[in-house]
């Protein structure tokens, strides 16, 4: 280990302390945290009263819309030209909707006159060809359609007004939908008759269970059948080292062999790690360890309030670059391929790119699952991004002193209302068909918080000035560079991913100066194409290999030429590993109690279980 490496981790426990406490507060305050006013007091009285507005308009900033309706009508209002093309559309749709209509109602068949998008499956039963819901439908599609020619393409708006007045837009018409009111949904229509309302009986249940369990604050119904440590996260190991931030677990070899180099991996903080270890048909982490890699697992502390000065710089010293510590001290000599999923890659490559900075070349290889490291297109999420709107949830979290899970799960459940909202509602409470819970939604409902601090500087440093593309990304004083990263990388994106989009996160060709960079676009989204184990029906990936002196090409032209393979990128990956590794042993010990590193617990440890 280099002396640059361990003087800048400073643990502030031993290892292998299970009771250490939190170290002191020593944390310089935030630029938004300093006093603007003339006291405290006048401050107080205006974070309250966006605290109030927040949670008044369900934490979207009001100041934002407001701002972003007013450029929308201002800029349409002095475009007399867009005006008249709007008008003409309006004109054109109704014509077209009155024929189909009056052809459909005297023929019973007509050409619908526009088709749903590919991914919308809102109208996908039989009973939607019939007359009039055929004609609901339609119109219903046109309307959709005017309105998001009417929100975009508005000369002289600013790009995120567009994106918040269509976001916003499209939130309307999709609570609005005509399949979600019962009496002209033919779906629902059939079958409360085939049921004699039997289906509303068991709706009706539905909504009371779930709205006694958000009274409650309980977790939804049927997660109690998924429980850590006994169906979840089992893959046997020990907890080697536990510091007031992590627990670094070690699973128990399988193998006679391993691998020499071991395999790190990290979550993102606001994600539990089982994740990486769901079900055993489904665990990443039993698939390495059955094919002969030693394998740690960082599982992250669940933060109260007391945490709420942890900022970035404690995660990356505290947690992962601890992690490499405490592993290079048990494994000496060994270098380490490294793995971070989501926001748990972004610390993961800053890391790594500070330490390729020092010169501390510990790392034997970097692969980052479904990462951005350029926060420029970030997808629908930028709605949310302004600073108006990070203004009003620093302000909510300064009065808890976190972010709550559940705020996170509603943010993202809004991007894609119609399918987890509304759509879900009409399943469960109108035609009385509860969802079958299994282990990625019993994960998705057992989140953590996040620190005020950490979670302010993410927002503010990555996602609004976007410093760790830009090159401004300040560790220990001194700026960072992904392109001094000079180990192979492999990079996992989602082509359905609406967290970080696969175009974003192939923006990393623009900034890896690696020897080899790999990447993989796989099938599904943010979770589904990652939890993507072997033998699962309809999965694919497409995977291109660039060597340092390649040429790089745009995402849409690299997608066009890049053949799809059938099956799990899994394989692949594990390959991948091993040929970057310099070859096999017998395996080691669980932990190093000779160098103060004991076995303290089983797995999957104690932070994991903190509610």
């Amino acid at each position: 280990m280099s002396e640059n490496s361990k003087q800048s981790i400073e643990p502030s426990v031993e290892p292998g302390v299970n009771d250490a406490a939190p170290p002191p507060a020593r944390f310089s305050r935030r630029l938004s945290d300093r006093h603007t006013l003339d006291s405290r007091a006048l401050e107080d009285i205006d974070r309250m009263t966006n605290i109030a507005l927040g949670k008044l308009c369900g934490g979207v900033s009001p100041a934002s819309l407001a701002m972003a309706y007013l450029d929308w009508t201002v800029h349409l209002a002095s475009s007399p030209g867009k005006q008249f093309q709007l008008g003409a559309k309006a004109i054109r749709k109704a014509m077209r909707l009155g024929s189909y209509a009056l052809t459909s109602a005297i023929t019973g068949k007509a050409e619908p006159c526009i088709e749903p998008l590919r991914d919308d499956h809102r109208f996908d039963h039989p009973g939607w060809q019939r007359f009039p819901y055929n004609v609901i439908y339609q119109g219903f599609l046109l309307n959709q359609q005017w309105w998001h020619n009417a929100t975009t393409d508005v000369r002289g708006i600013a790009k995120h007004s567009q994106a918040s007045v269509s976001f916003t837009a499209r939130q309307i018409l999709d609570m609005a939908a005509p399949c979600n009111l019962p009496f002209l949904n033919p779906e629902i229509a059939e079958t409360t008759l085939k049921e004699r309302g039997a289906n509303l009986v068991r709706g009706a249940s539905n909504y009371r269970e779930d709205f006694g369990r958000s009274l409650r604050k309980e977790a939804p119904a049927g997660v109690e059948a998924f429980r850590v440590g006994e169906n979840l996260a089992i893959t046997p190991g020990k907890v080697v080292y536990r510091n007031h931030l992590i627990e670094l677990i070690q699973y128990s070899p399988s193998t006679d062999t391993v691998q020499l180099e071991p395999v790190l991996m990290q979550s993102a903080w606001m994600m539990k790690y089982y994740i990486l270890d769901l079900s055993p048909h489904n665990s990443l982490v039993r698939y390495l360890v059955d094919r002969g890699h030693t394998v740690y697992m960082i599982s992250w502390l669940n933060p109260g309030p007391e945490h709420r000065n942890l900022g970035m710089e404690d995660y990356r010293r505290h947690g992962t670059l601890a992690a490499v510590d405490a592993i290079s001290e048990m494994q000496a000599g060994r270098k380490i391929h490294s793995v971070g999923y989501c926001l748990g890659g972004i610390l993961l490559i800053i890391t790594a790119a500070a330490m390729a900075r020092d010169g501390d070349d510990r790392l034997a290889s970097v692969t980052l699952f479904t990462t951005m490291t350029d926060f420029t297109e970030v997808g629908e999420i930028n709605v949310f991004m302004d600073a108006s709107e990070v203004t009003l949830l620093e302000d909510m979290m300064w009065q808890k002193g976190y972010l709550d899970h559940t705020q996170v799960s509603g943010g993202f459940q809004i991007l894609k209302s119609a399918d987890l909202i509304w759509s879900k509602m009409v399943r469960e409470y109108y035609l009385g068909h509860r969802e079958p819970m299994f282990d990625l939604m019993a994960w998705n409902a057992d989140g953590t918080r996040m620190p005020y601090r950490q979670h302010s500087e993410l927002l503010r440093r990555l996602y609004v000035d976007n410093e760790l593309f830009e090159g401004k990304y300040m560790v220990e004083g001194r700026a960072i560079s992904i392109s001094d990263i000079h180990c192979p990388i492999f990079a996992v994106a989602a082509v359905a991913d609406h967290v970080a989009p696969w175009h974003s996160v192939y923006k990393l060709h623009l900034q890896s100066d690696a020897t080899e960079l790999t990447f993989v676009l796989t099938s599904g989204g943010h979770n589904v194409g990652i939890i993507n184990e072997p033998g699962h029906p309809g999965r694919s990936f497409q995977l291109s290999v660039c060597h340092e002196g390649d040429r790089c090409i745009d995402p849409e032209t690299w997608k066009e030429r890049t053949p799809s393979t059938a099956g799990s990128w899994w394989p692949v990956w594990q390959q991948w590993l091993t040929r970057h590794s310099s070859g096999s042993e017998a395996p080691p010990g669980m932990g190093a109690p000779d160098k103060g590193y004991p076995p303290l617990c089983d797995s999957p440890g104690t932070y994991v279980l903190q509610k």
